[in-house]
């Protein structure tokens, strides 16, 4: 019998994609390519649980693992992380760091694909990295999960802290505090994935889009239409 925790990818699928069109529409009425990526960031994050959906569903297969591995394991928060890139830093310099992600994550996706695979570790409605056959291929996924880090749950302490300075933007000190341990969370399941415990992932996941909307919704509806704020994920613009 499945345990109950490898259907929560269900429940995150549907959050992830509904929380991906919010951020699409307010992109639509703001414009704003840190918003475009923070859409795009919460639908990989669907794709992510989609696939982890899909094989408590209906089983394990070779696509379903290379796609899970691709979505969640390699791009995981990075996406997000560029949206924050593109709030704080130059165009220069986000356009750069861009081009080096990307590359990054095309040459480690391609290793994923041409893998071999140990089918005699597979289990039927569960995931791990270790079916890999290449497993250096493992070792791109900490240098993404390092660049999402540092500019996506950083970026929210940075402001958390910045804004807490004043009685006024405290909302958005909160939000933001919000924003970084939902941020965090993800990464923490995935340490735990590396030791053959997915189900964490899967409720870290969970709890993690659920905090990255608290710090959403506390920072927008109190923003009154504030457009140029430097916080770090769908709370500004």
């Amino acid at each position: 019998m499945r345990s109950p925790v490898l259907f929560i990818p269900i429940v995150t699928t549907v959050l992830a994609v509904l929380f991906s069109g919010a951020l699409l529409t307010r992109w639509r009425q703001k414009g704003g390519t840190h918003l475009l990526w923070w859409a795009a960031g919460t639908a990989t994050y669907a794709l992510g649980t989609a696939t982890e959906a899909s094989v408590t569903l209906f089983g394990w297969t070779p696509a379903l693992f290379k796609l899970w591995y691709i979505s969640g394991a390699l791009l995981g928060g990075a996406p997000l992380a560029q949206g924050t890139v593109y709030l704080l830093l130059s165009r220069r310099t986000a356009h750069r760091l861009t081009a080096a992600l990307v590359t990054l994550i095309v040459v480690a996706s391609v290793c994923v694909v041409l893998s071999p695979l140990q089918l005699d570790l597979v289990e039927p409605h569960r995931l791990t990295g270790r079916v890999l056959g290449w497993q250096w291929v493992r070792a791109f996924s900490p240098f993404v999960n390092t660049y999402a880090f540092v500019f996506l749950v950083g970026g929210a302490v940075w402001s958390a802290v910045r804004y807490a300075r004043s009685r006024e933007s405290a909302y958005r000190a909160t939000g933001n505090a919000f924003i970084a341990v939902g941020s965090l969370l993800p990464g923490v399941g995935g340490t735990f994935t590396r030791f053959g415990h997915t189900e964490v992932l899967y409720v870290t996941e969970l709890l993690g889009l659920i905090l990255l909307y608290i710090g959403y919704r506390t920072i927008t509806t109190r923003s009154s239409g504030v457009s140029n704020v430097a916080h770090a994920l769908p709370a500004a613009g």
